[in-house]
């Protein structure tokens, strides 16, 4: 060992008796603090003069890919290191000193070993120069996230580690320096393209992935360390010293073809084998360095995890070739795929995931149009193929497919399935920017697995609101649209109607959803309703004012009516009988989905409504959800003209002012079960129209899904909310700024610069 830190000390002075070294460092270490003063800059006056806020600021900063200057850092990072490493031994061998070595009292273990901690020391001299930069982050960022800087530099120090060990066996291979440097780029070029082959068959993906090396220092940036990427780069030193000790040897001894192959054969078996085998699941450790814990899944869905038990999870995801969403899910896309569901199989490590790719006729109107006119789907399918090069005998034909899942109810678009102890379910992509589902939609479909979806039943005989049209006043957005994340099908809930006269109420239902009722119930279906509701089923009226008679006429029976009148509430901006509902604290309780929109005072836009009235001995518990805007709206019991050029507050018109409840809940114990009811004064919260209003920010759509969640005891759906971040502020000022890129920007580097200079100088004289 004693011998080996002498040729490493050796080495080093060597290194920083090159001119190289030190305009390698100053380079790196300019680049990194131009990008760091420059976002500090920005940031801190865009929060003193515009007062702009921000979050997670230790991750924007540092480490956000595609933003961060470590992250930008890695684009730039493999150009360091082959300009050091690549005289490393070539300059032995092309002087002819290699043979000194060999004759020397030294082994090759020894001279590659020391030449190696050379540069492991000059690599801790960089991160140590990183450092100062990541200093400069914790003096200007509250609440620094210390942990996870210190994550992203192991993870930059590794991968310069690994770039050192290629160098130096590419530089064994060569008495050229420059070719030396150009053989270990193209390495560094395989091992980033090796993980995207063979990605259609199991065992390959699995070999190939785990040798490539993209995505491991990026997930180290975000604050997540495993067992199998650590592993991976000590490998990958292994590997390619033990190549260079080897090479060497063979030189000098003069070695058999057979050796040869032989030596290098257990060099990459036994490396290969190590990485292959602890990057499977069972063998795979964590760490989440992050303040909030973002890289780990929230207690909730490990919860939902634990509770399945030893029993496998199978995740089936069916893709369609012929459907748009099929790039998302080719077969180049697997890693990404997996890394996707990494953070369940952390937790449970028997979920099997598969992929089934067929083609099927999609529900598009242009399907059979233009270049397909005329063609058989087959034809149509083996087009395509031919235009992808794609194998169209890895894809399943429409009949093969519908005998494993019938899918034509998903459109025949992107889906998963999940199946546990003979229970099955969808897990479904959406029409948004996110796309994939995300840990809510992944942890209430495996809860959906393990427990019956609570019922919502609309009843649909009195001309109510319907749940399977698209227009403006209907309801099939909210309920069962499936490209739509925030449906309630896929939110947990089972959906249907049921028409009163003819069917009788389930008795296993969690609500049942009287939705503008615009006739009169005949004496059967009113009977069957009054006996649901003494009963103690929980019950759901979306009233409307203008059907005002029909609507007391059921809750009466509750205790509550339609008061007289509308409530308006004048804008310049929409119609007077629009009204910005506010959430009350009782409303907030519902879910705690409302508790940010309880906070910043989103309303529930609420168009034609009427306050509620209700008997406070009616045998209920009475809590107001949304109340009109006391000092912006009131009631109008006489005439309202929509379209009158001013609508002012006029009491001896009848105007009344007042915040009024819009929307009530009603609770009472019936036996052991605690009945639920809750009733609006209007319909339109949760249709079609106001759920897409976009020229008004509201909190229609939490309302609606927090109202349903309330039904099913909350249990559905699992709500997932992340801790807040605490990194949201630049703690410096303009002035203090201004100092740090002087330190930066020339301190530090002209330091560096008159340090090597003075070092080069004297190294010449002597």
């Amino acid at each position: 060992m004693k011998k080996t830190l002498q040729i490493a000390r050796l080495e080093l002075s060597l290194l920083f008796y090159s001119p190289i070294a030190w305009l390698l460092m100053i380079a790196l270490f300019f680049q990194v603090a131009y990008g760091f003063t420059g976002a500090i800059e920005g940031m801190q006056r865009s929060q003193e003069w515009y007062k702009m806020s921000y979050s997670f600021l230790t991750s924007n900063v540092f480490t956000k890919n595609g933003q961060g200057i470590f992250s930008n850092l890695l684009s730039t990072l493999y150009l360091y290191i082959p300009l050091v490493t690549m005289s490393l031994i070539s300059r032995e061998t092309s002087s002819g000193t290699i043979k000194l070595l060999y004759s020397s009292p030294l082994t090759i273990s020894q001279i590659v070993l020391g030449k190696f901690l050379a540069m492991v020391y000059y690599n801790l001299v960089l991160i140590g120069l990183l450092s100062l930069v990541v200093i400069g982050g914790a003096i200007s960022i509250d609440h620094f996230g210390y942990m996870q800087l210190l994550s992203a530099l192991l993870g930059i120090y590794l991968l310069l580690c690994a770039y050192a060990a290629i160098g130096l066996f590419m530089s064994s291979l060569t008495t050229y320096q420059v070719v030396a440097a150009v053989t270990t780029f193209m390495v560094f070029a395989l091992l980033s393209y090796i993980g995207s082959l063979w990605q259609d068959k199991d065992f390959l993906r699995d070999l190939t992935f785990s040798l490539s090396m993209p995505g491991r220092t990026v997930k180290m940036l975000g604050g997540f360390l495993t067992t199998r990427d650590v592993i991976y780069f000590v490998m990958i030193v292994y590997i390619f010293l033990s190549f260079t000790i080897f090479k060497l040897r063979m030189a000098r001894d003069a070695g058999s073809l057979l050796a040869r192959i032989s030596g290098y054969a257990f060099i990459i078996i036994s490396g290969i084998s190590v990485t292959y085998l602890s990057s499977r699941q069972q063998f795979i450790g964590y760490y989440d360095a992050t303040a909030t814990k973002r890289n780990t899944l929230q207690q909730k869905t490990q919860e939902v995890l634990k509770q399945t038990g030893a029993d496998p999870i199978e995740v089936t995801e069916y893709v369609n070739l012929l459907d748009g969403t099929y790039g998302r899910a080719a077969a180049e896309e697997r890693i990404r795929e997996l890394d996707r569901w990494e953070p369940y199989l952390r937790f449970k490590s028997n979920i099997r995931l598969k992929w089934v790719y067929y083609y099927d006729a999609i529900p598009d109107p242009y399907f059979n149009t233009g270049m397909n006119t005329g063609k058989s789907l087959k034809e149509i399918f083996d087009k395509k193929a031919r235009f992808l090069e794609i194998d169209p005998g890895r894809f399943k034909s429409p009949m093969e497919v519908h005998q494993l899942a019938d899918l034509r109810d998903e459109h025949n678009r992107l889906v998963m399935q999940l199946s546990y102890k003979g229970q099955s379910t969808f897990l479904r992509v959406f029409d948004d920017n996110d796309f994939w589902p995300g840990e809510t939609e992944v942890a209430t479909a495996l809860k959906r697995l393990m427990t019956n979806p609570p019922r919502i039943v609309f009843a649909s005989d009195g001309y109510e609101r319907s749940i399977d049209k698209i227009g403006s006043k209907d309801y099939k957005v909210l309920t069962n649209v499936r490209t739509n994340r925030s449906s309630l099908i896929n939110r947990g809930f089972s959906i249907d109607s049921i028409a009163l006269k003819d069917q009788e109420i389930p008795q296993d239902l969690s609500v049942l959803v009287i939705a503008d009722r615009r006739a009169g119930y005949d004496s059967v279906s009113m009977k069957k309703l009054r006996n649901y509701i003494n009963a103690g089923g929980n019950l759901m009226i979306a009233a409307e004012s203008s059907k005002r008679a029909l609507n007391n006429e059921v809750l009466k029976q509750l205790g509550v009516r339609l008061m007289e009148g509308t409530i308006v509430q004048p804008s310049k901006d929409f119609p007077p009988d629009m009204v910005t509902a506010q959430i009350t604290k009782g409303g907030a309780l519902l879910s705690p989905m409302l508790k940010d929109d309880y906070e910043g005072d989103i309303p529930v836009s609420m168009p034609a409504v009427s306050g509620l009235a209700f008997d406070k001995n009616n045998g209920f518990a009475v809590d107001t959800l949304l109340v009109s805007p006391e000092k912006k709206s009131w009631n109008r019991t006489g005439k309202l003209v929509l379209d009158s050029a001013a609508l002012a507050f006029d009491p001896k018109s009848g105007d009344q002012s007042g915040a009024y409840p819009t929307a009530l809940a009603l609770t009472r114990k019936i036996g052991k079960k605690e009945q639920r009811i809750i009733v609006t004064s209007d319909a339109d919260f949760m249709s079609n129209g106001e759920l897409n209003q976009a020229n008004i920010r509201t909190a229609n759509y939490d309302f609606a899904n927090a109202v349903f969640s309330w039904f099913a005891h909350n249990e559905f759906p699992l709500y997932t909310r992340r801790l807040p971040p605490v990194d949201n502020l630049i703690t410096v000022s303009a002035i203090q700024v201004k100092f740090m890129k002087v330190i930066y920007l020339f301190v530090i580097p002209g330091l560096m610069l008159i340090s090597g200079t003075v070092l080069l100088i004297r190294r010449k004289r002597k």
